[in-house]
């Protein structure tokens, strides 16, 4: 089984092959107990991941809690336009319910100013 700079040059050599060709091809083949091939698509998928530089492996981003999703400091506008902090942020700011926010609006960015505090205080 390929992996590494390895992997990526082989998919780019395999080029517009079907994905079980490009499976096997990298060597992400193993056998069943009748005898019959068996391509392993999870493994490959997360090996090229891991080759691109994603990792999917534990203890590399924060989370707010054990277990559960990781964060990933990321917030997408709504269909109704919300912009929605979650829950895992406001607490590892340590934020309570009624705490207020002046809104500094700049190029594409939006900052968040704790109310009565000036913009050095962060």
């Amino acid at each position: 089984m390929l992996t590494g700079s390895d992997l990526l040059a082989k998919v780019k050599e395999l080029g517009d092959v079907s994905k079980s060709d490009l499976v096997r091809g990298c060597g992400y083949v193993s056998t069943k107990k009748d005898g019959a091939e068996r391509l392993n698509f999870t493994a490959f998928y997360e090996a090229l991941l891991e080759a691109k530089g994603v990792s999917l492996g534990e203890g590399g981003g924060k989370s707010a809690s054990k277990g559960g999703r990781k964060l990933s400091y990321v917030a997408t506008v709504q269909g109704n336009g919300n912009l929605l902090v979650g829950k895992a942020y406001t607490a590892m700011l340590d934020l309570q319910p009624g705490d207020e926010f002046e809104i500094k609006l700049g190029r594409k960015q939006i900052r968040l100013i704790p109310a009565g505090s000036s913009e050095d205080d962060e």
